[in-house]
C-alpha cells in the first residue's frame, strides 16, 4: 500500500503543467518546449502505473521504482513552484519602491539569472524522469487506465444466514429495525412509496450482521411473504441485480441469458401483490439514476413492502433512504470484550488465563467498538497462550499486524480504493495527526491547500470551497466522524482504525509522534515533549509539512532549534508551531520561498516578527492569534500578496493604512484579543474578496470602519466580546447596500441596544443564520426584521431585556429553526399555544424555547 497513490501525485503535476497559467509561464520564459517534454515523459510513465501499483505486492523492485517516480513528480512540483514564486516576486517588485527593485536585481533574481538557473534544473529533472521511464521496460508493465478491483480483493459476497449467538450487543438496534419493518405508518409500501431504510457506518462495524439478525427474526419471517437478500457489493448493475432478486425470490437460475424486458416480466410475476422485504447489502452506488431505475422495477409488490440497505456512505444513504438513515453506533466496551473473549478462548477457558484477559482488555480498547476489528484480533490470538504474543498485538499498530483477506484492514481498504484520486492524497495526509486528534475543517483545508492537494475542474471554484467539499465527501464515506458544528467551521476526528488505514497507505511519507525513521518523510508531526523534537532525521530536504505540538508543560522554546529546522527544510510548505514559547522567529524564515502556511498561534513571548517574513510571497495562511506580546505588525505586510487567511493578535491601538487593506487576496480575517485596538484600518473596503471576518475579544474597540458595509463578498461576520463597541457609530446608510452575508453572530456587546440596520438590511435576501447572544441591553428587535426572507436559523440567548419578537415574523417562510434561552420574559411569552408571541413562531418546524423559570421545551414537528 505504501505507493498506493503514485498515479494521483502524477495526475496532480500533469494538471498543473497543462493549466493555462503554466502555458503562459512557459511562453514568458521560453521554456514551453521543456515543459512539453516533461509532460510527455510523465504521461508515458503514468500510463503503466495502474499495472505497477497492482504488481508491486509481488515485486519489491517495482515498489522502489514507484517511489523514485513519486520523488521525480515532487521535484517537478518544486520546479513549477519556483516559476510561480518568481511571478509573484515580479508583482511585488512592480508595486515596491525603487530601493526594493534595485535590491531584487542585485540579489540574483533578475530574469537572465533566473532563466539560466531554471534551465539547469529542468534538465536535471528531465534526465531523472528519462531514466525512470527507461527502467520501466524491466518490469514488462502494461498500459491500463482502470484498476480491476476483483483482482485486488476478490468479489465480496454476503448471505442472509447468521448464527444469532455470534452477534453481541445489537439487541436494541435489532428491535428498532423490526419496529420499522412492522410499522404500517412508515409508508404503505404500495405503488411508488416503498419505504427504504439505510443502515450507515464504518466498514466492519456490523451493518451486515445487524441486517442478518433482522432478516432472520421470527416476527419478520411471519410478517413478510417474501424475504430477499442481495449482496450488491461494488458493481451496481441493474440487470445483474434483477437476476439476483429473481433467484432469491423464486429459486430459478434460468434467467442469465434474458434481456431486461424478459427479466422484468419474470420479476413482476414473482413479486406482484406480495408483501416482500428486500435487503440490499453493501451498497456503494452513488448514481441516483441507477437507484431510481432499480426501485421503479420493484414498485409492484403488495401493501407493506420494505427495503433495507447497508452502506458505508452517507451519500448513498441520502440517495436511497426515504426515512431518516440509521447510523449504527460502535459496540460498547463490555460487548466488545465479551465478543473478543468468545473468539480468543474456548468456553470457560478465560478464567484460567487472568493475565491474558487483562492484556486482552487493552487490545479491545484499541478496537474502539468495531466488531470486525475485535473478531480479527480475537481470532488471531485464539491459537496462542503466550503472553508475549498477546502483548505484541496490544502494543502494535493494527496496520503492522498480519491481515487476511476478510480481516479489518482489507475491509477498510475497500473504502479507500473507492475514493476518487483527488481524495486519496487528502485522506492519507490526515495520518500526520495523532490518534484521537480533533481537527477543524478550516485548519485542514488550509493544510491541504498549502500542500497543493485541492484540485477542481472549475477554475472559478475557491480553494476553501473545494476543501470543504472534500471534507464533506470524506465524512459522507465514513472516513471522518463529526464531533461538533461551529459558526464558521466544524470539528472532526478519525476512528483509530481509519487512522491505521491512512498510515498503511503512506508508511514512508508521513510520520507522527516522533517516529523519524526515514529520510523520505514529507509530512512530520513532532511532540515538543518527545526526544524526536531535537533528533530529526538527517535528510529533511523533502519535508513539506512540519507540525510541532506543544503543551503547557513542554513548549517549543529554542530559537536555534527552529532555525535548524528551517535551514534543513528548504521545501517546506507548512510550518506549524502552535503554543510555542520562543521569543524570536529566525530571520532565515524569509528563505522558505515555498512556504504557504505559517502558524505561531498562542506564542505569548514573541514581540516582533522578522522583516524577512514579508519576502514570503507564496504565503497563503498566517496565524498570529494569541501572540499577545506582538507590538506591531510588519510595515511591509502588504507585500504578502498571496495571503488568504490572516489571524492577528497585536498590542497596537491603531492599524496602519496601506497595510492589511492592500491584501486583496484575503478571504478570512480575524482580530483576536487585540486589547489596545480602538480602530481598524480605514481602507477595509479594498478587501473585495473577503468572505469571513471575525472580531473577538477586542475590549477597547469603539467602532467599525465605514468600509465594512462595502464588502460585497462577505458571507460570515462574527463580532464577539467587544465591551466598548458601538455598532452604529460612524455607520450611516447611503442607499441600499448589496450584501451577501449568510451568517451573522453577535455576542457580548453591552452597547448594542438595537440591531444594526446597516449590516442586516443590505443582506436581507441572503442572510440564512442569525445568532444574538449576551446582548444585555437589547430590548427590541426591529420592525424590518420581516424583510430577512432567507433566514433559516435564529438563535437568541441571554438577552434578558428582550420582551417580544417583531411583527411579521410569521411571514418568514424559510425559517426552520428558532432557539430562545436565557431570555426569561421572552421565553415565557413564546410558550406553545399560551404565549402572546407564540403565533409569530408557530410555523417554525424546530423550536427550542426556555422560560428559565419552570422548564425547557423542544418542539420538533
Amino acid at each position: 500500500m505504501a505507493e498506493a497513490f503514485a498515479a494521483e501525485v502524477a495526475a496532480n503535476v500533469l494538471a498543473k503543467l497543462s493549466s493555462a497559467a503554466f502555458q503562459q509561464i512557459g511562453c514568458f520564459w521560453d521554456v514551453q518546449d521543456e515543459f512539453e517534454k516533461l509532460r510527455d515523459v510523465l504521461m508515458a510513465i503514468k500510463a503503466v502505473l495502474v499495472d505497477a501499483e497492482e504488481q508491486q505486492n509481488h515485486n519489491r523492485e517495482i515498489t522502489l521504482w514507484l517511489q523514485k517516480f513519486k520523488d521525480g513528480c515532487y521535484r517537478v512540483e518544486d520546479l513549477l513552484d519556483e516559476f510561480e514564486i518568481e511571478a509573484l516576486r515580479r508583482q511585488v517588485m512592480e508595486r515596491g519602491s525603487s530601493r526594493r527593485k534595485v535590491s531584487r536585481f542585485l540579489s540574483g533574481s533578475n530574469s537572465l539569472t533566473f532563466r539560466l538557473r531554471m534551465g539547469r534544473k529542468i534538465k536535471k529533472v528531465k534526465d531523472m524522469l528519462d531514466e525512470i521511464e527507461s527502467n520501466k521496460s524491466r518490469f514488462h508493465l502494461l498500459e491500463r487506465h482502470h484498476r480491476v478491483r476483483n483482482i485486488i480483493h476478490g468479489q465480496r459476497e454476503t448471505y442472509s444466514f447468521v448464527k444469532t449467538s455470534d452477534v453481541i450487543g445489537r439487541d436494541e438496534d435489532k428491535e428498532n429495525m423490526v419496529a420499522f419493518l412492522m410499522n404500517p405508518t412508515d409508508g404503505d409500501g404500495e405503488g411508488d412509496d416503498i419505504p427504504v431504510l439505510a443502515i450507515v457506518g464504518i466498514g466492519g462495524i456490523g451493518k451486515t450482521a445487524l441486517a442478518q439478525l433482522v432478516f432472520n427474526d421470527e416476527r419478520v419471517k411471519t410478517h413478510f411473504w417474501l424475504r430477499i437478500w442481495v449482496c450488491v457489493a461494488e458493481d451496481f448493475d441493474v440487470k445483474q441485480l434483477m437476476i439476483k432478486i429473481i433467484k432469491s425470490a423464486t429459486g430459478t437460475t434460468m434467467c442469465k441469458d434474458m434481456n431486461k424486458e424478459e427479466l422484468h416480466k419474470v420479476l413482476r410475476d414473482g413479486l406482484k401483490a406480495k408483501r416482500f422485504l428486500i435487503v440490499l447489502d453493501d451498497v456503494w452506488n452513488e448514481d441516483k439514476r441507477k437507484w431510481i431505475e432499480l426501485k421503479d422495477l420493484l414498485t409492484i409488490g403488495g401493501q407493506g413492502c420494505k427495503i433495507i440497505c447497508t452502506t458505508r456512505s452517507h451519500k448513498v444513504a441520502a440517495i436511497t433512504s426515504t426515512v431518516p438513515q440509521y447510523d449504527l453506533e460502535h459496540l460498547s466496551y463490555e460487548n466488545s470484550l465479551s465478543l473478543f473473549l468468545r473468539l480468543a478462548f474456548k468456553e470457560g477457558e478465560e478464567v484460567q488465563h487472568k493475565n491474558l484477559v487483562r492484556i486482552g482488555e487493552g487490545i479491545v480498547r484499541k478496537c474502539k467498538g468495531v466488531a470486525l476489528a475485535v473478531k480479527t484480533l480475537g481470532s488471531l490470538l485464539c491459537s496462542t497462550r503466550v503472553e508475549y504474543d498477546w502483548e505484541l498485538v496490544r502494543d502494535s499498530e493494527i496496520w503492522k499486524l498480519e491481515q487476511k483477506e476478510n480481516d479489518i484492514l482489507p475491509a477498510l481498504k475497500l473504502s479507500y480504493d473507492h475514493l476518487p484520486w483527488h481524495l486519496k492524497q487528502c485522506f492519507a495526509f490526515c495520518s500526520v495527526f495523532p490518534k484521537d486528534f480533533e481537527f477543524n475543517s478550516l485548519q485542514l483545508t488550509l493544510l491541504w491547500m498549502a500542500n497543493g492537494f485541492l484540485q477542481s475542474s472549475n477554475e472559478n471554484e475557491e480553494p476553501e470551497d473545494i476543501g470543504n467539499r472534500y471534507i464533506h465527501e470524506l465524512w459522507s464515506r465514513s472516513f471522518f466522524q463529526q464531533v461538533e458544528e461551529g459558526v464558521f467551521y466544524s470539528t472532526f476526528k478519525m476512528h483509530d482504525l481509519v487512522h491505521d488505514l491512512a498510515l498503511s497507505v503512506v508508511q514512508n511519507e508521513v510520520n507522527s509522534f516522533n517516529h523519524c525513521s526515514t529520510g523520505n518523510v514529507r509530512h512530520l508531526w513532532l511532540d515538543a515533549s518527545g526526544q524526536g523534537a531535537s533528533t530529526l532525521p538527517n535528510n529533511l530536504d523533502r519535508l513539506q509539512s512540519l507540525i510541532i505540538s506543544s503543551h503547557e508543560e513542554q513548549k517549543a522554546s529554542s530559537e536555534s532549534l527552529i532555525a535548524d529546522y528551517i535551514s534543513r527544510s528548504k521545501h517546506l510548505r507548512v510550518l506549524h508551531l502552535v503554543d510555542s514559547s520562543f521569543e524570536q522567529l529566525p530571520n532565515s524564515i524569509g528563505y522558505l520561498k515555498h512556504l504557504r502556511y505559517l502558524s505561531i498561534y498562542g506564542n505569548g513571548n514573541i514581540e516582533r516578527l522578522p522583516i524577512s517574513i514579508c519576502n514570503l510571497q507564496s504565503l497563503q495562511t498566517l496565524l498570529l492569534g494569541g501572540c499577545r506580546g506582538i507590538e506591531a505588525l510588519p510595515k511591509d505586510i502588504r507585500y504578502l500578496i498571496s495571503l488568504r487567511t490572516l489571524c492577528i493578535t497585536t498590542k497596537q491601538a491603531n492599524l496602519q493604512e496601506s497595510g492589511i487593506g492592500c491584501l486583496s487576496s484575503l478571504r478570512f480575517l480575524r482580530f483576536y484579543a487585540c486589547g489596545n485596538l480602538k480602530y481598524l484600518f480605514e481602507d477595509m473596503q479594498r478587501l473585495t474578496a473577503l468572505r469571513i471576518l471575525v472580531i473577538d475579544e477586542c475590549k477597547n474597540l469603539v467602532s467599525l470602519p465605514p468600509g465594512l458595509k462595502y464588502l460585497t463578498a462577505l458571507q460570515i461576520l462574527v463580532i464577539s466580546d467587544c465591551e466598548k463597541l458601538d455598532l452604529c457609530m460612524g455607520q450611516e446608510l447611503e442607499g441600499e447596500q448589496a450584501g451577501s452575508l449568510r451568517k451573522l453572530f453577535i455576542r457580548g456587546l453591552p452597547k448594542v441596544v438595537s440591531l444594526p440596520q446597516w449590516i442586516l438590511l443590505g443582506s436581507a435576501k441572503t442572510l440564512q443564520q442569525l445568532y444574538i447572544i449576551g446582548l444585555e441591553n437589547l430590548s427590541t428587535l426591529p420592525r424590518w426584521f420581516r424583510y430577512l426572507v432567507s433566514l433559516q436559523t435564529l438563535g437568541i440567548v441571554d438577552c434578558p431585556k428582550l420582551l417580544s419578537l417583531p411583527q411579521g415574523m410569521q411571514q418568514l417562510a424559510a425559517l426552520k429553526q428558532v432557539g430562545i434561552t436565557g431570555c426569561p420574559k421572552l421565553g415565557k411569552r413564546c410558550m406553545k399555544q399560551t404565549g402572546e408571541e407564540w403565533p409569530k413562531i408557530a410555523h417554525v418546524p424546530q423550536l427550542y424555547v426556555s422560560n428559565d423559570l419552570e422548564t425547557s421545551i423542544t418542539y420538533d414537528e
